[in-house]
């Protein structure tokens, strides 16, 4: 009833003020207590306020707390496959021969080797008709030189191994590391690229190209020759190519081509749209494709010094062979996959864009590595290649007769 209200209103408004006061007094004599005291006494108020802090934690807790379905259906798979994916990226780890580089090779020697045995039958029907015999001089002259080059590899290699497994390191994870790249290279190296045989299969064409093929598989085009005049020079060559294989640029190559479509997938399910895909593919061209195959033509540059002159041909022979292409203004001289290097009068593109590295690169990089590569040809006062180099001569000699012989027969 309105009457009953109007008479309690002022009895609630008396003794909420009266209840206030009474808060306050005893707020005020208890500080002054706390003050007093060590303890204070009768803390109703402040156990109060602790409480209710305790609750307000309480309540943050229960909303920090994530959902099961996020933690159980979106984190864990996460963190499942981002550690398989670590753990799968370091076993994959492996390290180049004598130059030590660290690089990503998801491949297997025998996987590499069927490619390139599909490969070299293609070759073969591609280019039926334009191989030279084996008893042709190039072809003898080739197979020469080219054996020559292998049994230094199969040499290198060896000491290589060796002098990776003596040399060990400090730290406990570059030890985990290179005694795994150690047992690959003892493994791999010596049952691909040093004991299988190689082929070599010259092709009569205009084309200044050579290159090598996963398997041992060795093609020079015939055009080649206007820069090669003689057998150091074409040792140059043939120890450019077998660095290639020596060192699994091929596998690397697929290796990284098989990371780039696991990439390339990510990105179109992240972006249906694809706009993140086709940004992706010409930045991995740009910034990871063409860097490494420019560092791999370096890294076989270096290589097939070293084993040229293991083989006791002069390695300044490699500077003649490209000086000479850089004056006819080729296009970046010997390849591996037989793309991209032959050498012709078109001019040779910018090197940030270029599978091969410049000319002017080359030709100093070449000067920094010539001591070693001299120390090693002029090793034990020369007397050893003296004496091999007068059996080239010899052999030079004596196939250059047989050829004559067999021209005047024809005739």
């Amino acid at each position: 009833p309105k009457s009953i209200t109007i008479i309690c209103s002022p009895l609630r408004i008396f003794y909420g003020r009266h209840n206030n006061i009474l808060c306050r007094r005893q707020q005020h004599s208890t500080s002054t207590s706390s003050s007093s005291s060590s303890s204070p006494r009768n803390p109703v108020y402040t156990k109060t306020k602790s409480s209710h802090r305790q609750h307000q934690r309480g309540n943050n807790h229960s909303d920090t707390v994530l959902p099961p379905y996020i933690t159980y259906g979106f984190i864990l798979p996460l963190t499942g496959i981002t550690t398989a994916s670590i753990y799968a990226y370091y076993s994959c780890l492996d390290y180049v021969p004598y130059t030590n580089r660290c690089r990503f090779l998801a491949t297997t020697p025998q996987w590499e080797a069927a490619k390139g045995h599909e490969q070299y039958r293609a070759l073969l029907q591609q280019y039926q008709g334009e191989v030279l015999p084996n008893n042709h001089r190039a072809s003898v002259t080739v197979q020469r030189v080219g054996g020559r080059i292998a049994a230094a590899a199969k040499n290198c290699s060896r000491d290589w191994n060796a002098t990776t497994a003596a040399k060990g390191s400090n730290d406990e994870y570059n030890n985990i590391v290179q005694s795994k790249s150690i047992s690959n290279n003892n493994n791999n190296i010596p049952s691909s690229a040093t004991t299988t045989p190689y082929t070599y299969t010259v092709v009569r064409s205009p084309e200044a190209n050579a290159f090598v093929l996963p398997g041992n598989h060795v093609f020079v085009l015939t055009g080649l020759f206007r820069y090669a005049h003689n057998e150091d020079e074409l040792a140059s060559i043939l120890g450019h190519e077998m660095a290639h294989n020596l060192a699994r640029h091929a596998g690397e190559r697929m290796s990284e081509s098989i990371l780039m479509g696991i990439l390339s997938r990510l990105a179109l399910v992240l972006d249906p749209s694809g706009l993140l895909f086709s940004i992706l593919l010409p930045a991995q061209t740009l910034l990871v494709s063409l860097p490494h195959s420019r560092e791999h033509e370096v890294e076989a540059d270096r290589i097939g010094i070293i084993l040229a002159s293991e083989a006791c041909y002069d390695p300044r022979a490699a500077k003649r062979v490209f000086s000479r292409m850089k004056e006819d203004g080729g296009g970046g001289g010997a390849s591996e996959d037989g793309r991209n290097g032959s050498a012709s009068s078109s001019l040779q593109p910018p090197e940030f864009i270029s599978t091969h590295p410049g000319y002017d690169t080359r030709l100093t990089l070449f000067d920094m590595w010539m001591p070693e590569a001299l120390e090693r040809f002029n090793k034990d006062g020369g007397n050893k290649c003296r004496a091999i180099r007068g059996e080239m001569k010899r052999a030079r000699r004596l196939a250059a007769e047989m050829h004559d012989g067999k021209e005047e027969r024809r005739r």
